[in-house]
């Protein structure tokens, strides 16, 4: 099998490193670029794997005429409506990154996440919580152009973390870690994240994210559904994220915009579409946000409405338009004041820190598919396509050994909720519960008055 994975400008070899057997990417070898292929190499002339996930450098797919063959083959075994979970995909169409690390991406402005919790009133709090989740989208799409993140492999594990504006990054002798949580190593000034694969099928992917000091932690599942509509194709992400302010008792529950990849037969383009919701029940206060689809005739592409309501009041206190990908402002309804929710111009996204992959563990993300992103940023889509195919393969195999053997599927670090959706082992709430006795509602605002 290792023999058959090769190509025109790659060439294959076992990889001498001494790995758990029961590694996911058990097997795959270590492709070996040609002198012609400009990747990024160590001090050693290795591959560096770590600088490939840093390069933001994206070559564009251009038209998908260019692979005219491979799109009507692929175009021959769907149908309308069908649901493409279990339809192979070309490897051309992919992005060099995990949807696991793709879901991080919402907190490439980390200082608006954490900022809800320094927010005087319930009012503030709820807007700001809308300023986070409207921004978050954006640093999402690394191209202007369609590409697919891998589809995590069933266990697959995504960690980083961010540092702060005005937070200065400590040196290791003076670095207090948490020692628990998401990523035990940052610092309680970091806003960690965590992320895992916990079903293949359905394809459900649960995340975690949280800062120890402004106590604020957010915790989601969601369940990707695709289908094929004619001329592009349809994702549909069911799940719910929930925002909790430990000091203030407030939890804000969120749901999901749908996802579009258009003329999928030209130059493809990603646009959000639906009705999402945003409440917090101890508060009354609700945001409706409406992702527009662009009309057949005219009208503007990626438009995104927004009002928010205080308890039983019809007229909304804060509305918001503009673009998820490029601006949005704003207005006091009372007071009349605007103001402007983002602009991409001139807001710097913060690079996530995500430890070396010689340090990570067999199941996590950028080390299971370095070869996959190294083939494909070296523009080499037979040896991506064999890569891919071979961890695919690997995950058969595992399923059904457990078949066989009627063993289930043990998750690592999320468990299925009693009711719906997926919940993070240990959560900064019941840490900090576990540590602490409780404190009462005047005392929990009386911290947060002290911030």
């Amino acid at each position: 099998m290792i023999r058959a994975f090769t190509s025109r400008r790659w060439s294959l070899r076992r990889e001498s490193e001494s790995a758990s057997r029961t590694c996911v990417t058990e097997g795959v070898s270590e492709p070996e670029a040609a002198p012609s292929v400009d990747l990024p190499r160590t001090r050693d002339g290795e591959i560096d794997y770590d600088a490939l996930y840093e390069d933001d450098s994206d070559s564009d797919l251009g038209s998908m005429e260019n692979h005219g063959s491979v799109v009507t083959h692929l175009l021959s075994q769907v149908k309308i409506g069908m649901d493409l979970t279990k339809v192979v995909l070309p490897t051309f169409i992919l992005e060099r990154r995990s949807l696991l690390e793709m879901y991080a991406d919402s907190f490439a402005h980390p200082d608006q996440f954490v900022k809800i919790v320094d927010m005087p009133s319930p009012r503030e709090r709820m807007v700001q919580v809308v300023r986070w989740y409207l921004s978050s989208y954006h640093a999402g799409r690394k191209s202007q152009v369609a590409k697919k993140p891998y589809n995590p492999i069933l266990g697959e594990v995504f960690r980083c973390h961010w540092d702060l504006d005005g937070v200065e990054p400590p040196n290791n002798g003076d670095k207090q870690e948490v020692g628990d949580g998401p990523v035990p190593w940052c610092t309680p000034d970091q806003l960690s994240f965590v992320a895992e694969q916990v079903s293949h099928h359905p394809p459900i992917s649960a995340f975690y994210a949280e800062h120890v000091n402004k106590r604020i932690q957010f915790e989601a599942w969601v369940w990707t559904k695709s289908k094929f509509l004619g001329l592009s194709i349809g994702v549909h992400n069911i799940g719910r994220g929930t925002v909790t302010l430990l000091d203030f008792g407030e939890e804000y529950t969120l749901t999901f915009p749908n996802g579009y990849g258009r003329s999928i037969l030209t130059v493809p383009w990603i646009e959000l579409g639906g009705s999402v919701v945003i409440e917090c029940v101890q508060t009354g206060h609700k945001a409706n946000v409406e992702f527009l689809t662009k009309p057949f005739y005219g009208g503007k592409k990626h438009r995104v409405t927004c009002e928010v309501f205080a308890g039983t009041e019809k007229k909304p206190y804060y509305t918001a338009q503009g673009e998820w990908n490029t601006r949005m402002e704003a207005r006091w309804t009372e007071s009349g004041r605007t103001e402007v929710v983002f602009d991409v111009a001139t807001m710097k996204t913060r690079r996530k820190r995500v430890a070396p992959i010689s340090r990570q563990a067999p199941h996590e993300s950028r080390r299971i598919w370095r070869y996959v992103t190294a083939a494909l940023r070296a523009a080499d889509t037979e040896a991506a396509t064999g890569a891919k195919r071979l961890l695919e393969q690997t995950q058969r195999d595992a399923a059904k050994k457990r078949a066989d053997n009627e063993e289930a599927w043990q998750t690592q670090l999320f468990s299925p909720k009693p009711d719906e959706g997926w919940e993070y082992n240990t959560p900064l709430k019941k840490r900090i519960e576990s540590k602490t006795p409780q404190r009462s509602p005047t005392q929990r605002a009386e911290n947060a008055e002290t911030r």
